[in-house]
Parts: structure tokens; C-alpha cells; sequence
């Protein structure tokens, strides 16, 4: 019997074709409680991969379509009155699900943007003056377009900061844009493998995707992550990187305490899913860029060949920081 995170693994993998990488990047923001923000160009699998996760696991799921006119309400609910009862009474949004996938977080305004903060950084929401816990496990995947800028709203930095990774996805390989091309056969409705309901292809695929892990198993690997042992050793080094970035001559705004409490979160869900109960210095190089570099802000915004702009540029910072600090033994 396969254990539970492989399962999850392999699900996900049977819908997206992407890199491997992406999906462990997913999995890994799950068991740490954290946020995930998947960002890249229009057609490489973000919407893809965010519905894929929700669907193999046994939890509520909701969408939103962030677009120019959506109001905070929208999200969080808003209270109506009921006319038998004489009461107000509240309904909730899309935000109280255990995933919830925000489809193009930066089309929406920073109003709306900003009243997903309180969920996302404590689980609970503020209507009419009281707080409602979310139940958890809670986890908002966001996807949005870096390329686009007519009609967007960039996020600003307090809602970077509540997403453990920023993760790119970059184009598939040949072999896997080939399986998604052969999963897709002209969606011709008289295909043999079409569905009259849910269609044929990868869509259908992703329709028909069933769950393989259970809320409780979720909550379980959650509560295991937070008792993996990481060193003081490990903790020192978290530290000499983050303040790193604080004193580099090209960086405005360095790492913060919230974001090396985030590193040392991803670092423990890693050691989780390679099966282990204990932190490896391996575990904090490999996180160190996807949970750190959104999270700071250079000075110059450098384009390079795979990200450009203010991402390219931390992301080069950050790998410098990394080779220059010497990890412990």
C-alpha cells in the first residue's frame, strides 16, 4: 500500500504533466498550512494543478474567479434578511472551504485582495464585528499572470508575505506537452474516450479526478510536520540567511521574521515527505528561493532570461546569499 503522500503525489501527476517539482512545491505549502501563489504565463497548468490538488483531497473546495468587480463580500459572505425569522441571517463566501483556489489573484482589486488577509494569515474572518474560524485544514492557492499588466493590480507586500512559496511552473517538456496533446484528442465529441457530461481529454481527466486522502489524514500529516526536529545548527542557519538579506547592499527590504518562520515550516514538511523525522541542511537550500524570494525587495529590478523584473532579480539574490553562507555539516 502506497503511503499517503506518494498517493497524493501520483494522483495529481495523472492530470498534470508538468515538472515533478511543481507538484511536491503544492503538497509541500498543504502539510506546512501555508499559501501557495502559482505564478507564470496564460496556458502552462496553474489552474490545472490548484484543481488537481483540491480534487484528491477529501475537502471542501471552492473557486473564485477574482475579476476588476468583485467586492470583498463576495469572498467573505455578507449578512441577509430573513423575513420568516425577523433576523439577519449570514452567508458565507467561497473563502470558508478548506481549499480555495483564487484564479487570477492580481485582476482583482486591492479592497478585495486585502480582505482575504485575515483568513489567510490567522484562518478566521471579521464580519459585523465578530470572528469566524474557518475550519481547517485551510489553504488558498492563488494563481495569476506576472506578464500581464492591463486591467491588474499588483499585490503589494503584506499580501506576498502571507504566501509560504511563490512558485513558477515554466513550459512542460516535449514528452509531457505530448501527453497532454494525446489526452486531448481534437475534443471531438464521437472520441472514444468522451464523456457526454464532462468531456473528453484533460479536462475530463480532471472532472473525473477522485480524492485519495482524507481530511483528517491531512490534519494528521500537518500535526506530524510540526514535531519534525530541526536543529539549532539548522535554526542558526535560517538566520545567517535571513539576515543576509537584510544587509546586502542590493536589497530595500530583507527577509522577515515571519518569513524564516515560514522557511523553517517548509523545511519540516520537506523532512516529512522524504520520510524523515528530522531537518537536513539539503531541506533548507532547496526551500530557501521558492519561500524566500518573493519575500524580498531589490533595489533594481534586473531582467534575466527565465523571470525578469523584481522576481529575477531576488531570485539571482537569493541563490548568491545561499552560495556564499556555508551550511552546517
Amino acid at each position: 500500500m502506497l503511503d499517503p503522500i506518494r498517493r497524493l503525489r501520483e494522483n495529481i501527476q495523472k492530470v498534470y504533466f508538468g515538472r515533478p517539482e511543481a507538484v511536491d512545491r503544492v503538497v509541500c505549502c498543504l502539510l506546512a498550512r501555508g499559501h501557495v501563489l502559482i505564478e507564470d504565463v496564460p496556458g502552462v497548468g496553474k489552474t490545472v494543478l490548484a484543481t488537481a490538488l483540491a480534487r484528491s483531497v477529501d475537502c471542501t473546495f471552492t473557486r473564485i474567479q477574482l475579476t476588476p468587480d468583485l467586492l470583498p463580500s463576495d469572498v467573505l459572505g455578507v449578512s441577509i434578511y430573513d423575513r420568516d425569522t425577523g433576523q439577519f441571517q449570514l452567508k458565507h463566501g467561497p473563502i470558508f472551504a478548506n481549499i480555495v483556489l483564487a484564479d487570477e489573484i492580481n485582476r482583482t482589486t486591492p479592497r478585495t485582495q486585502s480582505a482575504m488577509l485575515e483568513a489567510m494569515s490567522e484562518g478566521s474572518v471579521s464580519i459585523e464585528g465578530r470572528a469566524i474560524e474557518i475550519a481547517p485544514p485551510f489553504m488558498v492557492v492563488a494563481t495569476q499572470n506576472p506578464h500581464e499588466f492591463e486591467g491588474t493590480y499588483p499585490l503589494p507586500e503584506s499580501q506576498l508575505d502571507r504566501f509560504l512559496m511563490r512558485v513558477h511552473l515554466g513550459y512542460p517538456d516535449p514528452d509531457d506537452e505530448a501527453r497532454v496533446l494525446q489526452l486531448r484528442p481534437g475534443l471531438n465529441p464521437h472520441a472514444v474516450d468522451a464523456d457526454p457530461v464532462e468531456g473528453n481529454g484533460q479536462i475530463g481527466a480532471l472532472r473525473r479526478l477522485g480524492p485519495v486522502m482524507g481530511r483528517d489524514e491531512v490534519i494528521d500529516l500537518q500535526s506530524r510536520v510540526d514535531h519534525v526536529r530541526l536543529d539549532r545548527s539548522l535554526v542558526d542557519y535560517i538566520i545567517r540567511l535571513a539576515n543576509a538579506t537584510r544587509t546586502h547592499d542590493e536589497v530595500e527590504i530583507g527577509v522577515s521574521p515571519r518569513g524564516t518562520l515560514a522557511l523553517a515550516q517548509a523545511c519540516r514538511a520537506t523532512a516529512i515527505m522524504d520520510g524523515r523525522d528530522y531537518c537536513i541542511p539539503e531541506d533548507v537550500t532547496a526551500n530557501i528561493v521558492p519561500v524566500c524570494a518573493h519575500r524580498i525587495v531589490p533595489r533594481s529590478f534586473v531582467a534575466d532570461g527565465r523571470f525578469g523584473g523584481r522576481e529575477g532579480a531576488a531570485g539571482r539574490i537569493m541563490q548568491t546569499i545561499v552560495e556564499s553562507i556555508e551550511s552546517p555539516a
